[in-house]
């Protein structure tokens, strides 16, 4: 009997990371759909990725919208399997003093709601079938204390906390909750903005030296991703793993 094909919404699929993944899925066999926020982006990456995926438009840290982007794809798929939740933005490091007062609750909710929204989303669907895989893509940056990344830090390790704190709620409904957490990533557009960026681009220019197993690539994360959403991590959940090259070991 020919196994089914996964059934995959990946959330901020139209580049870096997220269409890293959705292209490794593919690969597989997998039914995808991507989401993100620009809609000619969306499916131009669609159609780049190929005639199995699908390109919705939303905004994942708006309740509503997060919601009608799960049922879309609910609905095109008959069910959502695996959730890759990427769409954290691209925070910029800033020392806390230079960040507005007014600015830095909207700052840590810009990278934390987009990614753990999604995560809360298809819980329901993933309940009533019985099981599913959810991975929330953060940053070292929850992990270890960095100047510049205050705001940034506290988002990431929300993102941590609330994947292991729901991975203990879900296992009962058979889903999985992971978490992958790189440092910098080549290959995406924050690379790029933090390296043009004077005081980012001193900081993570210094931690790319540190990454003596190679600088890590988008294609690095989709490959732990998709297993980590694979019947070979059956028994994996709540897990937050580091993938830096050996810019850090924590």
């Amino acid at each position: 009997m020919t196994e089914a094909p996964l059934r995959a919404l990946v959330v901020g699929g139209t580049g870096g990371i997220g269409r890293a993944i959705a292209a490794r899925l593919v690969q597989d066999g997998a039914r995808v759909v991507i989401a993100g926020r620009d809609p000619d982006r969306a499916q131009a990456a669609a159609a780049a990725l190929g005639s199995a995926v699908l390109a919705v438009t939303a905004e994942a840290g708006d309740p509503a919208q997060c919601a009608d982007m799960v049922a879309a794809a609910e609905a095109h798929l008959g069910g959502i399997d695996a959730l890759f939740s990427c769409a954290g933005g691209n925070p910029m490091p800033r020392l806390l003093a230079q960040i507005p007062l007014e600015e830095l609750m909207g700052t840590i909710g810009r990278s934390l709601a987009p990614t753990i929204l999604p995560a809360r989303a298809v819980l329901p669907g993933m309940t009533a079938r019985g099981g599913g895989s959810i991975l929330c893509v953060a940053s070292d940056a929850g992990k270890l204390a960095t100047p510049g990344e205050v705001a940034i830090g506290t988002a990431m390790a929300g993102i941590m906390m609330f994947c292991r704190a729901m991975a203990y709620e879900a296992k009962r409904q058979g889903i999985r909750v992971n978490c992958l957490t790189p440092s910098i990533v080549e290959g995406t557009a924050l690379h790029d903005s933090v390296m043009a960026d004077e005081f980012a681009g001193r900081l993570f220019g210094k931690a790319k030296t540190l990454a003596h197993l190679g600088v890590v690539q988008p294609q690095d994360l989709a490959e732990m991703a998709v297993f980590l959403a694979s019947p070979r991590a059956a028994r994996i959940t709540g897990q937050c793993i580091s993938i830096t090259g050996g810019i850090s070991a924590i």
